[in-house]
């Protein structure tokens, strides 16, 4: 009968000219030490009523070339979507609500929908966003085009506290305006924060020319339709005639950013 040997590692002992030498030699470091300027254009998705298209820009210093801190921030334009559109048709410009207030279809919808323009009178919006944020940069390498072109590329994870201008229905029905009443109709500024988080993917063409692609997350509360939708009996679930603050309701806002970044100094560094 046979007794198996216990095994044993052996340490392997590099000679010659690799002993010694680094993983990687004449690595490109496209952050280490520079600082990036990056203007661009973001898009919210899954919106529903109103898109935000939003011009800004994203500053960073690179303490080393996989991380780094900074800010990024934009101002937001809006435009409809099919929904908002169709509402403004059906419920607001056939009804003609102005001229006959008495119909049973406009007693009944007079909290929730104005008489005249919805985007104007009720529906929120984005105005601008700045967010400071953390980027780290755990991944890079090459990416191959055709087998023939060879682009320097990273992925970054990016996380921080935004500071969010919205506009949202003003408040109406608790010692004020009644919320059925037209002139109770219209936009006020607020202030909101949240946290903001996402990743990019980033190529480098040239030595201080990048372009980036990145997905960002901005969970927070708002009234994005302007309707009474809560405030009274269970858990506050129910329609008060009221609008304010409970009736701002969670929403996962999302936004895709396509960016042109500018490196300095403009010179690269590179490994031994």
């Amino acid at each position: 009968m046979m007794a198996a040997s216990p095994a044993e590692a052996q340490e392997i002992q590099l000679t010659g000219p690799l002993a010694g030498a680094p993983a990687v030699r004449k690595l490109r470091l496209h952050r280490e030490g520079r600082f990036e300027v990056a203007p661009g254009a973001s898009f919210t998705l899954l919106d529903e009523y109103r898109r935000t298209i939003m011009p800004g820009m994203r500053l960073t210093y690179h303490l080393t070339d996989w991380l780094g801190i900074g800010a990024w921030g934009g101002y937001g334009f809006q435009y409809n979507t099919g929904l908002t559109d169709e509402l403004q048709r059906v419920a607001i410009d056939q009804r003609d609500c102005t001229s006959r207030p008495f119909t049973k279809a406009c007693r009944l919808t007079e909290v929730n929908l104005t008489r005249g323009d919805l985007t104007e009178d009720q529906l929120g919006r984005i105005q601008w966003v700045a967010a400071p944020q953390v980027t780290f940069v755990p991944f890079r390498g090459k990416l191959a085009l055709f087998a023939e072109l060879f682009v320097d590329t990273d992925v970054n994870f990016f996380v921080g506290p935004a500071v969010i201008g919205v506009q949202e229905r003003k408040q109406c029905g608790a010692e004020g305006t009644p919320c059925a009443d037209e002139s109770s109709f219209g936009l006020a500024s607020r202030v909101a924060f949240a946290p903001t988080f996402g990743l990019g993917l980033n190529f480098y063409p040239g030595d201080f020319l990048g372009l980036g692609v990145e997905w960002r997350g901005l969970p927070f509360s708002w009234n994005t339709s302007g309707f009474d939708n809560g405030g009274f009996g269970t858990d506050e679930a129910f329609p008060d005639n009221k609008v304010d603050d409970k009736d701002r309701e969670f929403h996962f806002t999302s936004m895709v950013t396509v960016s042109l970044s500018i490196q300095f100094p403009t010179a690269i560094k590179t490994t031994e």
